[in-house]
């Protein structure tokens, strides 16, 4: 970070130009750099009459709320997952990340469950969503390894919601055990792992073997430490192990990473959108 912003940009423009591959790892930072923001304006908008009757303070923190019923649970749930999974289109900053990458052999992991990789033109098999995705339902205590598109449901369960309740008939069901249902988002250890989870995370780890000492870019966008085993501190690894290996990290909050890597990482704390847009300058 000693360097200027402008040697930074020049930096990194030139290694993402001279990667073979690019692994991008994306976190709640990038989304909310997107304007998918889990607070502030976007929450009261959205969720008046949930803050109003539980005094409800964020999107994030809202997930965990003890509501009284079923019926409550998912008024809430499918409001969250409409505006957050269904109302977004591709937002610009991912359609710049795309549009910065899309020439060369790339891969995504990601923790973000809101489908803006493939919203945003990214390859539907190229992005690994290793938490999950708001999109589907499962069986909350995982009794089979399946996963259940929710759009339709959820709509009707927005339209149908009165009083921060949705009608009986509409809570979810698993079709096995006839339980209650999650969405699909690793929240306990009964997450379920579907075919396609065990395809991607199979695509993953050939990418990670194909990748070995090539000059590869690891694009660590918004990771903070909620979840750092899954991203960031591999990325650290992989960028030690790897001489030809460029680490380019944007985090407004810990730029920092290990000392052994230094030398082989550009970190960003400026506004995410305006450093992609510079870069494809």
């Amino acid at each position: 970070m000693k360097e200027t912003y402008e040697k930074r940009i020049e930096k990194a423009k030139l290694a993402i130009q001279d990667a073979e591959n690019i692994l991008i790892g994306g976190g709640a930072g990038l989304s909310a750099a997107a304007g998918i923001e889990y607070g502030g304006k976007r929450f009261t908008e959205n969720f008046a009459p949930f803050i109003k009757k539980y005094g409800l303070t964020d999107m994030y923190t809202s997930g965990f709320f003890p509501f009284p019923s079923q019926e409550e649970r998912w008024a809430y749930w499918a409001n969250h997952i409409l505006v957050n999974r269904y109302e977004p289109s591709g937002t610009q900053l991912y359609k710049d990340i795309f549009q910065m990458v899309k020439d060369k052999n790339y891969f995504v992991i990601t923790t973000n469950v809101d489908s803006q990789f493939e919203k945003s033109g990214f390859v539907a098999d190229k992005v690994f969503e290793v938490q999950g995705n708001y999109g589907y339902l499962q069986c909350a205590k995982g009794c089979h390894n399946v996963v259940y598109n929710n759009e339709s449901l959820v709509r009707e369960m927005v339209d149908k919601t009165e009083g921060c309740k949705i009608p009986s008939e509409l809570v979810p069901k698993c079709p096995i055990c006839g339980g209650n249902m999650d969405p699909h988002l690793r929240i306990n250890q009964y997450f379920v792992q579907d075919d396609k989870w065990d395809e991607l995370n199979e695509s993953y780890n050939h990418f990670l073997h194909e990748s070995t000492g090539k000059k590869i870019i690891y694009l660590e966008l918004g990771v903070g430490f909620n979840t750092p085993g899954i991203i960031r501190y591999p990325f650290e690894q992989m960028t030690f192990n790897n001489e030809n290996a460029t680490l380019i990290r944007f985090n407004k909050e810990h730029p920092e990473g290990a000392k052994e890597n230094r030398e082989k990482t550009i970190a960003f704390t400026e506004n995410m959108y305006d450093v992609v847009s510079n870069i494809m300058k």
